[in-house]
């Protein structure tokens, strides 16, 4: 049976076929613009010797394009009821390899180690907004070398990762992402591209890992802690903000930390810069607190 399937009809029809329905718990909405699905294929690599980890494949669309362009792509898809679906759909390429499991608890390196061998390992996901932020920080934080991460994710997200650190439309996942690569912004996609159609418009968003940390707090947990917990108390100044979410600090100590900075009390914390948070988390460090 040929199939398109950036066709409403024919994907539906596939669905039908192995009695599936769209499942709104895994946010489920696939692509079904050829265009946007080929112009994706295309960001995710420079490198045709590339292996792609492609997270959430759905049917295959997006798959069919990449195992097309690069030399191997490994697919984890949760869903455990379309593993039958993207065998049908993918069974005519030799270099996909499909995972039924949740991506949040493979070993990335076990997975993907070998592939190193042969060129870069890069990502690509169309991630739903409910598990966007913990699929990033797995992946940032795994120490895995990826070349780089393409994802479609919600449109108002996307802004946020991609706003410069210290502006209004910062937050703690926007220092986040500073810390570990640079974030821009692609394209959008309305919601008529999909079935079925979300209800909010989405983002294509590249992250390129630094090959060096623009910064090297002393204590990297700490680093991550001070920022989540400025952003927490985001409406408090600084000072306020800090002795709330470090409870063994005086207001004494944080006087002094701030004013060791040339800071006026007043100053609210999401304006400070990444260097700013680090050499924050760092004179934190040297009073002994964590």
């Amino acid at each position: 049976m040929e199939l398109n399937l950036c066709n409403i009809r024919d994907v539906k029809d596939l669905m039908s076929i192995f009695h599936l329905s769209f499942r709104k718990d895994l946010g489920q909405n696939f692509l079904i613009d050829s265009l946007i699905v080929s112009d994706i294929a295309d960001l995710c690599s420079p490198d045709p010797d590339c292996t792609v980890l492609e997270i959430g494949p759905g049917v295959g669309t997006l798959t069919r394009e990449l195992a097309a362009r690069y030399r191997k792509v490994v697919a984890v898809e949760i869903d455990q009821s379309l593993i039958p679906v993207l065998n049908y759909t993918l069974n005519d390429f030799s270099n996909v390899t499909v995972i039924g499991e949740d991506v949040m608890k493979l070993d990335l390196a076990e997975v993907l180690g070998e592939e190193l061998k042969h060129g870069p390992v890069s990502v690509c996901a169309n991630l739903p907004y409910y598990i966007t932020t913990p699929i990033l920080t797995k992946l940032l934080r795994s120490g895995f070398p990826f070349g780089q991460i393409t994802v479609m994710i919600q449109n108002e997200v996307a802004q946020r990762l991609c706003a410069p650190v210290g502006s209004k439309n910062s937050g703690a996942i926007t220092v986040f992402m500073a810390y570990y690569g640079v974030c821009t912004q692609a394209f959008t996609v309305p919601p008529d591209r999909f079935v079925p159609s979300p209800n909010v418009t989405s983002s294509v968003m590249q992250i390129r890992l630094h090959k060096e940390r623009p910064v090297h707090p002393r204590n990297e947990e700490l680093f991550f802690k001070t920022v989540r917990i400025v952003f927490e108390q985001r409406r408090k100044n600084i000072l306020n903000a800090l002795t709330l979410g470090f409870p063994d600090m005086s207001k004494e100590t944080a006087t002094k930390i701030i004013g060791s900075f040339g800071w006026p009390a007043e100053l609210r914390g999401e304006r400070l810069s990444l260097k700013e948070f680090s050499d924050l988390s760092d004179c934190i460090s040297s009073y002994g607190l964590c």
